[in-house]
């Protein structure tokens, strides 16, 4: 117990350090490394950020999303390379069809709906699967960058509301009532799109 303990100090220790150094690009860096292959906990990492400079929150969001981006181009990729072979080596073979199904049902969401998730959600699972599946390299980006943005986003909201404690809450919380979340989430989502719609039909008739 005492190892393990000693483990975990020097583990913080390092990061905290590494987190000095790397200063404004914090996010951006962690986002990288925890999408790509580490699995660092990034929103603990942007909520200190916004917590200590709250007025440039939107600024360490678009970091945070931007680094998970482009760090997940590599499971993305690597997805595309190994094939279903791959894939195999993580999941057995009904639930790579169930996962297949699913992609081929709501290919935006496959992806979007893990990247509002704070972890445990199976992101790398879902990125390598989206690869697999041949998924278009611009709807990854559009899927995981939005999802990551609002969810980013949402965090710093309730960081500068209730202070950075709220981190482990709002995780617990969304681990319990994920489907909740993502129904309203998506709700909201659908009647934007239809004011959106409403919105241009009308302008349109107007100008006719």
């Amino acid at each position: 117990m005492s190892t393990i303990k000693l483990i975990f100090q020097k583990y913080t220790a390092f990061f905290l350090g590494l987190l000095k150094v790397l200063g404004i690009w914090g996010p951006f860096v962690i986002g990288v490394m925890d999408a790509a292959f580490l699995g660092i906990p990034l929103d603990p990492v942007v909520a200190g950020y916004v917590w200590k400079d709250p007025k440039n929150f939107w600024l360490y969001c678009l970091m945070a999303t931007v680094g998970s981006v482009l760090g997940g181009l590599v499971p993305f990729y690597i997805g595309k390379v190994g094939g279903e072979l791959l894939l195999l080596k993580h999941v057995d073979r009904k639930k790579m069809e169930e996962l297949r199904d699913r992609f081929e049902k709501q290919e935006f969401f496959f992806l979007f709906i893990p990247a509002v998730l704070p972890p445990p959600s199976p992101m790398k699972i879902m990125t390598i699967s989206a690869g697999v599946f041949e998924m278009r390299t611009r709807l990854y980006l559009a899927a995981v960058f939005s999802g990551k943005l609002i969810r980013f986003v949402l965090l710093s909201a309730l960081v500068i509301k209730f202070g950075p404690d709220v981190v482990a809450l709002t995780n617990g919380f969304l681990k319990q009532h994920w489907q909740l979340v993502v129904g309203v989430l998506l709700a909201f989502i659908a009647g934007g799109w239809i004011w959106w719609r409403w919105k241009s039909r009308a302008k349109a008739k107007t100008a006719a």
